[in-house]
C-alpha cells in the first residue's frame, strides 16, 4: 500500500488542525499512530483560535506560515470552514459543492481545498444505523459541518431534508444550493420545527450545543419519539446530552465518533498520498475515547 505512495519510508510528515475549541481533539493522535505505523515520521499540530491572538482573524497568516514551513496540509474546523474559501488556489469537486472546506493540502505552491467530512459522515452512517429509514430527514445546523452533513444524507438517499437553522440567512443559502445539487429531493428550510420532528424518520444533529463548551439539548426532548433515529456529529463528550435524551425514549443512536475517524482516514490519504488503514484508525480512536464501553452502555 505504502510501496505506491509518493511518500516513502522514513519521510517526515507535517500537519495540523486549524479551529476554536480543539484542544480535546482526538485527530492529532489518530494522524500520527498511523503515520508511525506506515513507517512515516508524522507530526500534526494544533493550532487553537481560542489561545492564538486575533482568533479566526489570524486564519490567513497561520495558513501563510504552515505553507512557509512546509506542511503537506490543514485540517480546518469551526469556524473556519466556509471563511478559509477565499484564501484557496483551488477547490475539489465536492468542497465547491459544499462551500465548505475542512482539509487544504499545500502542493506545488497551491493551497488545494477539499472536504472530507461529508464522506466520513456517510461512511459512518451505513456502517452504524442499516436499515435507517430515510423517507423524511430533520437537520438541525446549516453551517459548514451542516453542508457536509446534508450533503452526505442526500448522497445517502434521503427523499426530503428539512434543515432548521436560527440564522435564516445561511439556512436559506444552504438549501438553494443543496436544491440545484439534487433537483429530484425535497429539501425546505423549516421555521417549525415542532412540525418537522413530527413527521420524521430521523434528526441529524449539525450545531455546537451539546459540545464540552456548550453542554445542553439543541431541541426540546418531547419533540423526539422512540420509532426515530437520532444523529450527533458532535464526539467530544461521545455521549452528548442529546444521545443520552434520545436513547432513553428508545431511539436509535449513532455518535459523533465515526465521522472523526473516517474524515481522518481522507485526510491522512489526501496529505501523504498513502491509503490508511481504516480499521485500525477506528480501533486507536475507540481506546482513545473509551469508545466500547460507551456502546455497551448505549445497547
Amino acid at each position: 500500500m505504502s510501496s505506491a505512495s509518493p511518500i516513502a519510508g522514513s519521510r517526515r510528515v507535517l500537519a495540523g488542525l486549524i479551529g476554536s475549541g480543539i484542544q480535546q481533539s482526538l485527530t492529532p493522535a489518530l494522524h500520527m499512530e498511523e503515520g508511525a505505523a506506515q513507517g512515516l515520521d508524522y507530526r500534526y499540530e494544533l493550532f487553537d483560535l481560542d489561545r492564538i491572538d486575533g482568533g479566526a482573524a489570524a486564519l490567513s497568516s497561520l495558513l501563510a506560515s504552515a505553507q512557509e514551513r512546509g506542511l503537506a496540509g490543514l485540517n480546518i474546523t469551526h469556524p473556519c470552514k466556509q471563511l478559509v474559501l477565499p484564501m484557496l488556489d483551488s477547490l475539489s469537486d465536492d468542497a465547491k459543492a459544499l462551500g465548505a472546506v475542512n482539509t487544504v493540502v499545500f502542493s506545488e505552491g497551491r493551497r488545494v481545498g477539499h472536504n472530507t467530512d461529508w464522506w466520513g459522515f456517510a461512511e459512518s452512517f451505513k456502517l452504524g444505523l442499516q436499515g435507517a429509514a430515510l423517507q423524511r430527514v430533520v437537520q438541525l445546523g446549516a453551517g459548514g459541518a451542516g453542508a457536509a452533513v446534508a450533503y452526505a444524507m442526500l448522497k445517502l438517499g434521503a427523499q426530503r431534508l428539512d434543515i432548521f437553522d436560527i440564522d435564516a440567512a445561511k439556512m436559506g443559502a444552504l438549501v438553494r444550493s443543496l436544491s440545484e445539487l439534487f433537483p429530484t429531493r425535497e429539501i425546505a428550510a423549516v421555521t417549525d420545527l415542532s412540525a418537522a420532528m413530527a413527521a420524521a424518520d430521523g434528526l441529524v444533529h449539525a450545531t455546537t450545543t451539546g459540545m464540552a463548551k456548550n453542554p445542553g439539548l439543541p431541541l426540546p426532548a418531547q419533540l423526539l419519539r422512540a420509532s426515530q433515529w437520532v444523529v450527533e456529529i458532535i464526539y467530544f463528550p461521545l455521549q452528548t446530552q442529546l444521545l443520552k435524551t434520545a436513547r432513553s425514549i428508545g431511539c436509535r443512536t449513532l455518535d459523533g465518533g465515526g465521522m472523526a475517524i473516517y474524515q481522518a482516514v481522507g485526510a491522512f490519504r489526501l496529505f501523504t498520498g498513502i491509503v490508511p488503514d481504516a480499521l485500525r484508525m477506528a480501533r486507536h480512536f475507540d481506546s482513545l475515547a473509551r469508545r466500547p464501553a460507551a456502546l455497551a452502555a448505549a445497547e
